[in-house]
């Protein structure tokens, strides 16, 4: 794939990710913990994760974005709202602040993007794949994490909408 086609495509799977986490589901979120995983072998098997004419500040850059992923995925967990419903299951929902999380990992990240072009580091469409699976993956994790630790069943917070009531025969 080329390097534009390589981004609209993330930038795609990201604005996916994102309206989804801000929907309530389970707090397992083992599918999307699979997807970072995906991106990041995506993004290490296409190779190029830095620059080798600059090996030695390439490498920087790439230590530099792998911990901003986490940081930021972390940072994402943290602002997700997890609780248990009234039968014990763990729920999440991403906020306003998840939101401006994103776009504030996102804007980080173009500005090491920029910061590298100026170092004069060659553009590496593969290091943004693991940074986004990275990134994922870490918020998928420890949202998980925090839903297996709440204590038992609660009574659901009242910003979270009602289930649909279903009708059944008697």
């Amino acid at each position: 794939m080329e390097p534009l086609q390589i981004a609209a495509l993330s930038l795609l799977v990201l604005a996916l990710v994102v309206y989804r986490q801000m929907r309530t589901r389970p707090a397992r979120s083992r599918g999307l913990l699979v997807f970072g995983l995906v991106l990041t072998v995506a993004g290490v098997y296409g190779g190029g994760l830095f620059d080798m004419g600059f090996s030695v500040l390439g490498a920087a850059v790439v230590a530099v974005e792998v911990a901003m992923a986490l940081a930021f995925g972390a940072l994402r967990a943290w602002t997700v709202r997890v609780w248990r419903d009234a039968d014990g299951v763990a729920w999440s929902r991403g906020t306003g602040w998840t939101l401006l999380a994103w776009l504030v990992s996102f804007a980080a990240r173009l500005a090491l993007f920029a910061a590298g072009g100026a170092l004069g580091l060659a553009y590496r469409p593969a290091a943004a794949l693991v940074f986004a699976g990275l990134t994922v993956a870490a918020q998928a994790v420890l949202v998980a994490r925090r839903g297996r630790v709440l204590p038992g069943a609660g009574a659901v917070p009242a910003w979270v909408p009602a289930a649909p009531q279903v009708a059944r025969d008697r």
